[in-house]
């Protein structure tokens, strides 16, 4: 559960009263009118009745410019509130424990385009390269961990989910910089410093089977799953199980030293593990019912969600066919 906080002009006060009380929230208080004649009121609001709230609280206050709403963690409430041991043994809805807007001002971070992601990506692309190079596997693991890639495929997931355009355009600009610039760096890694012959860590970058497509699924549902329930520690597991970097990492090292044709299986294997991700983080949020606010947006993203959907899946599908393919001719 958390605080929201609403501050707003005095004469909304029954208002807000009223939405605090139609929504099961566990309690409801607000302070005297200051001198520019707001009140704050505060609701205490269980997860699962936090974004029925905060959409009552936007459709009333949406002509109100100097109206807020703020949410307010809670480290704990005492005396327990009555249900809360129900709250948290089992779960009664499927929804999501964070809110839409909870989740936009997490994920939408992991999209920007700015000097530290490209200071990220270029040094987890060296720590990779590293590893990659002497077949250390923590400092390889080291690398997924910092996954700087990860982040702008969640945000497009989440954005295709909302129909919000403008954070799919930068959500797929930062991928595709940072992969771009992954790939340049380790190109020039591989030209310096051949791969060849490629240790375990390299070969094990170069062919992808059909367990690695259900390995990458299961790990971008996991992510959204993580994020959508307030699990964010579990990221961390994601992370290593389906990396973005190293098989980048060894694509552009491979290139680099002129082996084509075991560039060609790191290639597949980065693709498989952005589609999957996508694939599987899209249902994820669909299953949340994460979705936008108003009738108009939600026809919007109805759209891109089955739009982004049917790319992701035909290309799996693309991708599922050559697997199948070298299956064949191996």
């Amino acid at each position: 559960m958390k605080v929201i906080e609403v501050v707003a002009d005095a004469g909304h006060l029954d208002t807000l009263v009223g939405i605090a009380e139609q929504h099961g929230a566990l309690d409801v208080w607000y302070g005297q009118t200051v001198e520019d004649q707001r009140r704050a009121v505060r609701m205490l609001v269980a997860d699962d009745k936090r974004q029925g709230v905060l959409d009552a609280l936007q459709k009333l206050l949406a002509s109100s410019d100097n109206a807020r709403i703020l949410i307010l963690p809670v480290e704990a409430v005492l005396p327990r509130a009555a249900g809360a041991e129900e709250e948290e043994g089992q779960r009664k809805s499927t929804g999501a424990a964070a809110t839409r807007e909870e989740l936009y001002n997490q994920i939408e971070k992991g999209a920007h385009l700015d000097g530290t992601y490209l200071v990220m990506v270029f040094l987890s692309t060296v720590v990779a390269a590293i590893g990659l190079l002497e077949n250390n596997v923590a400092v390889v693991v080291g690398a997924m961990v910092i996954a700087p890639l990860l982040g702008p495929n969640i945000a497009l997931a989440f954005a295709t989910s909302l129909g919000d355009g403008e954070l799919m355009w930068s959500a797929s600009r930062t991928s595709l910089v940072g992969i771009g610039l992954a790939l340049l760096l380790s190109v020039v890694i591989g030209m310096l410093w051949p791969v060849w012959p490629p240790g375990p860590e390299v070969e094990a970058r170069t062919a992808v089977g059909f367990d690695g497509v259900v390995l990458a699924l299961a790990s971008g549902a996991a992510a959204v799953l993580s994020l959508t329930s307030g699990v964010a520690s579990a990221l961390v597991g994601v992370m290593v199980a389906v990396a973005l970097l190293p098989p980048t990492a060894v694509l552009g090292m491979l290139l680099g030293s002129g082996h084509l044709a075991e560039a060609a299986g790191a290639a597949l294997l980065l693709a498989v593990n952005i589609v999957c991700v996508n694939l599987s983080a899209n249902l994820v949020f669909l299953f949340k019912g994460v979705r936008p606010r108003t009738w108009l947006e939600k026809r919007r993203a109805k759209q891109s969600v089955w739009l982004s959907g049917l790319v992701w899946l035909i290309a799996l599908l693309l991708l599922l066919g050559i697997l199948y393919g070298q299956r064949l001719v191996g």
